[in-house]
């Protein structure tokens, strides 16, 4: 493997969700030799199942006798936390804009911040073989937003590239021929400045991402601003906020290349590396040699903006599928997630754990990886998170709620549902255009608002619609929003879920569960869709008799069961209610399980 190289150029790849980040990434990887068959940046299974990055990462790869570092970033809202710190530590961005969809919200977001941390963009429009690509308005949208974001002349003045990552193409004009990516790495070396720094001057580096490993502990990975480290020296830590500093000494320094970390003796100016050896090391802190040195300007992370708590599963099926049931293992997980999920807080002052994160998706990947690792825990239905609004006596005068910019794109024979349905949730619509049959809406929406509103506005547009939002404030309380209009439809018994019963009972509203399942008392197997609550026999197997009638014994009709996931759950549980999570099983339940029992406790809430 020849890594010798001359220059070093430092970029991270930015775009709205699927707009093709990571396709670009790999290819680039595959131009220059350094991806090997299978490997793709979105290694973790969540990643390669739902097709999303969430967790920033970075290659390397040399063309022309220089080193180029990629960052990849994520395009999901809850992970915009992941692509601010990024920013900080490279020189140009390669802005991917969709060929059809043009700029989307997290298009704005990932621009808005690029342009006001001064870094000048190259634009690659993407995926310009779909059939129903407008590069030409694409190219208006793009321009238009820019001066929107209030770029500068010099940001202005970007250079634009087309491309069919998949197939690994890019073109400087549109009718050049297609053959690879060498168009886009030309325009890469010849655009983004050189990464500065001396490697003659006091080391400085700061650190914007954390990595963990079960040897080493936590690890910074660090931009090197200027100077040399070497392994085994000496070196401070500053923190910006409070200006503290501590000595450590680097035991592991590792470069990147392709998706191969690689030891090194040495980290030296302009180059990305993990440095291991301090494990109290945080986001924002600054590597110096000497320790009368400036610290860089500190990286703020956004704020949470859901909370919910974390409980031991104590349903009647609790310890069957999970291999850590405990509260002790849970509180420990949780606080290896700390060391490196930077968006994430949590509350362990409590008998239950109580979890702060950016979004419904930010804690479904979560509870997702501990499943998949083995744990077994209950969850109760998210909130958001409210500020309150103090006057200057102190006196709490009124609250503030956090505010999403929703963007929905969606055939306008639907946009009469779509409209009534935001309304209902409080949504202001900003914007609204018609092009080719496509409606697209922009409004503002309370978080509040869009609780449970994607798995309605996919059935609402028949799976046609788009749907997009991302926080953008924290707003004025918009008073109280009708979220739900189904009631729960609940197991008074513990047994297996009889086909008879289950037909019987999918006229009044859509189940959980198919014939076979085990329920138990208290779990919730549907919702009711005239909103009232129901408490049903799923395990009711039809009357034996030795009389016969006509009709009476046709072949039942079940309509396939509607499953629950983790997001799923999340997003229609009321709050009366605990979404149970095992390595097997997402199932639904009351918070109080005996139907008496709750029964007791609602009349004792309406006196």
């Amino acid at each position: 493997m020849d890594q010798e190289y001359k220059e070093i150029r430092n970029i991270a790849i930015i775009a709205h969700v699927d707009h093709g980040k990571t396709t670009l990434t790999d290819a680039l990887m595959k131009e220059c030799g350094v991806l090997e068959e299978g490997f793709s940046m979105d290694a973790n299974d969540i990643e390669k199942e739902r097709g999303i990055t969430i967790y920033s990462k970075n290659t390397s790869m040399i063309y022309k006798n220089t080193k180029i570092n990629i960052l990849d970033t994520p395009g999901h809202a809850d992970f915009g936390s992941e692509v601010e710190r990024v920013l900080r530590s490279i020189d140009s961005v390669l802005l991917l804009v969709d060929a059809q969809e043009g700029p989307m919200p997290q298009t704005r977001f990932v621009l808005k911040k690029s342009l006001e941390l001064g870094l000048k963009p190259i634009v690659v429009i993407n995926k310009i073989d779909k059939p129903a690509s407008d590069i030409k308005r694409v190219q208006d949208e793009v321009f238009e937003l820019f001066l929107e974001l209030g770029a500068n002349d010099e940001q202005l003045d970007f250079s634009t590239i087309y491309a069919i990552s998949r197939e690994g193409i890019a073109l400087e004009n549109l009718n050049d021929e297609k053959i690879n990516l060498e168009p886009l790495l030309d325009t890469i070396l010849k655009k983004v400045p050189k990464a500065s720094g001396d490697v003659k001057n006091s080391f400085v580096a700061q650190v914007f991402n954390l990595a963990y490993d079960n040897f080493l502990g936590r690890m910074a990975i660090s931009r090197v601003y200027d100077g040399m480290a070497k392994v085994g020296e000496s070196i401070f830590v500053k923190d910006p906020f409070t200006g503290k500093t501590i000595s450590g000494k680097i035991t592991k320094i590792f470069t990147f290349y392709g998706v191969k970390k690689i030891e090194s003796e040495f980290a030296v100016a302009g180059d990305i590396v993990m440095i291991a050896g301090f494990p109290n090391i945080f986001i924002g802190e600054t590597f110096l040699k000497d320790e009368k040195g400036e610290s860089k300007p500190a990286i703020h992370i956004d704020e949470p903006t859901i909370s919910l708590d974390f409980l031991v599963n104590d349903s009647p099926f609790a310890g069957r599928e999970g291999k850590y049931v405990t509260g002790r293992q849970i509180r420990d997980r949780l606080e290896k997630e700390l060391e490196v999920n930077v968006g994430l807080r949590v509350d362990f002052s409590i008998d239950k754990y109580l979890v702060y994160g950016r979004g419904e998706m930010h804690i479904a990947v979560l509870l997702e990886n501990m499943r998949r690792e083995g744990y077994e825990l209950q969850v109760s239905q998210p909130k958001v998170i409210f500020h309150e609004i103090k006057n200057e006596a102190g006196e709490i005068i009124g609250k503030e709620e956090p505010i999403e910019e929703l963007v929905v794109d969606i055939p306008t024979d639907f946009s009469g549902v779509v409209m009534e349905k935001l309304g209902r949730r409080k949504a202001v619509v900003t914007d609204m255009r018609e092009r080719n049959g496509i409606t697209r809406i922009q409004a503002e929406v309370p978080t509040r608002g869009l609780f449970g509103y994607r798995g309605e506005f996919v059935v609402d547009t028949k799976g046609l619609g788009i749907l997009s939002s991302r926080f953008i404030r924290f707003g004025e309380y918009v008073g109280p929003i009708q979220r739900r209009l189904v009631g729960s439809m609940t197991s008074m018994e513990n047994g297996k879920a009889l086909g008879f019963s289950l037909f019987n009972l999918q006229d009044r509203g859509v189940l959980y569960i198919g014939p076979g399942t085990e329920v138990y008392d208290g779990q919730v197997i549907g919702n009711t869709s005239k909103g009232e609550e129901m408490i049903v026999n799923p395990t009711k197997g039809k009357q034996l008799t030795n009389m016969r009638a006509s009709g009476t014994d046709d072949a039942i009709n079940l309509v396939p069961a509607w499953e629950l996931s983790i997001e799923r759950g999340l997003e229609i549980m009321n709050e009366d209610e605990y979404l149970e999570i095992t390595p097997k099983s997402v199932r639904l339940r009351k918070q109080i399980l005996n139907e008496g029992m709750r029964a007791k406790v609602n009349r004792k809430k309406e006196q």
